[in-house]
């Protein structure tokens, strides 16, 4: 939007008194200079909103007024009693980002299908965290129902891009990291290709939601991987670069990189309040959204597969909780009594079983995503 009014502007100045005083506004037609922007934008959004924010989920009684299913079976060190604390804080991230790409972006398919799927997944979201209040226990939308929705919203991603020209091979040829050539294109790419569109989606989706669980896990995870994909979209959307490093060429990817960054701005602000002690939880509102931004942003730039890399911790979490569960179901059906591979899943908690601090867990998984995040970058030169 800004970058419109400013070449509006421009336009209008031109062979006029005014056309080099105006001259500055050239730099809104630069990405580095309005994803600067965007992320600028997005953190002071959620620092001037973000008290308010808070003291109107309080008064509104969106609270968490009973123990999380880790608090309620114990023998976790150092952890403080959650209940009281506000959630549904998601929407003030969703917020922030959405407004500030809006104005800083400029709109294209790629920026407006990101958009428009993070709206819905903060919807499918606000639902589950309001029933979850609504009911004061941890039963909110039955998994069938958000995976319905998830996958009608992949599905619908998916084919949306198969049916545009412009936009058909990024699920009709299949890249993976440290090769420069697709491994699968045309009728074996589409067969590939539409599943994984629609598993990236709703895998990462979900995996950031079961990282939710510990004060400032997930958000500063996901600014880490969001810190990936704004240097990978950048790339992505710059022929040259691209070209150099033998990476997909996307036209028009380059604005996800404004996005990118009002995503980071916003989590940055949000993370100033929810460090531990959190004062607002983001909810599922926060999380299906956030992972599910990921999720499609690594589609759009051809690159689902380096999203399992850059958000391995995010991976292991969500294997932790399939594992899990399907080893205890397994022993059960098996020897008549379930038996389990962790202490508690998702894997956060069963380092806190082992005794780790909620604090020590929260910086010792920033370290490995960190790590993570070198390795995704580094698949840029090993091709």
């Amino acid at each position: 939007m800004l970058s419109a009014l400013a070449q509006y502007i421009l336009d209008a100045s031109r062979e006029t008194p005014w056309e080099d005083p105006l001259s500055f506004l050239r730099l809104f037609s630069y990405i580095t200079v309005r994803s600067a922007g965007a992320a600028l934008t997005a953190l002071l959004f959620c620092l001037w909103l973000g008290p308010k924010w808070i003291r109107w989920l309080k008064q509104l009684k969106y609270g968490q007024d009973y123990r999380d299913r880790a608090e309620e079976l114990g023998g976790l060190t150092g952890r403080v009693d959650k209940r009281g604390t506000p959630t549904m804080g998601g929407l003030l991230i969703v917020a922030a980002m959405d407004v500030s790409a809006i104005l800083w972006a400029q709109p294209n398919v790629l920026v407006l299908l990101t958009l428009l799927s993070v709206l819905v997944l903060a919807g499918l979201g606000c639902v589950d965290d309001y029933a979850k209040v609504a009911r004061q226990n941890t039963r909110g939308i039955p998994a069938w129902g958000k995976l319905s929705v998830q996958f009608a919203l992949a599905g619908g991603v998916a084919g949306y891009l198969w049916f545009n020209p412009s936009t058909r091979p990024l699920v009709t040829e299949v890249m993976v990291p440290f090769y420069k050539h697709p491994v699968a294109i045309g009728t074996l790419g589409l067969l590939i290709g539409i599943p994984l569109t629609m598993l990236a989606i709703t895998s990462s989706s979900n995996a950031v939601n079961l990282t939710d669980g510990l004060d400032g896990l997930a958000i500063g995870c996901t600014l880490i991987v969001s810190l990936v994909f704004l240097i990978l979209t950048y790339v992505a959307g710059n022929i040259k670069l691209a070209g150099y490093l033998q990476v997909p060429y996307v036209q028009g990817a380059g604005e996800l990189t404004v996005f990118c960054a009002a995503m980071i701005g916003a989590g940055l602000g949000f993370l100033w309040f929810n460090c531990h002690p959190a004062q607002v939880f983001m909810g599922d509102t926060g999380s299906l959204s956030l992972g599910g931004a990921l999720g499609i942003i690594s589609v759009l730039i051809h690159q689902p597969f380096l999203l399992v890399i850059a958000g391995g911790v995010f991976v292991v979490e969500g294997l932790s909780v399939v594992l899990q569960t399907s080893w205890y179901k397994y022993t059960r059906k098996r020897y008549g009594e379930g038996r389990r591979l962790l202490k508690m899943a998702p894997l956060h908690h069963h380092f806190e079983k082992l005794g780790w601090h909620e604090t020590q867990v929260v910086f010792r998984f920033y370290i490995l995503c960190f790590i993570c995040a070198v390795l995704a970058l580094a698949t840029l030169k090993f091709r």
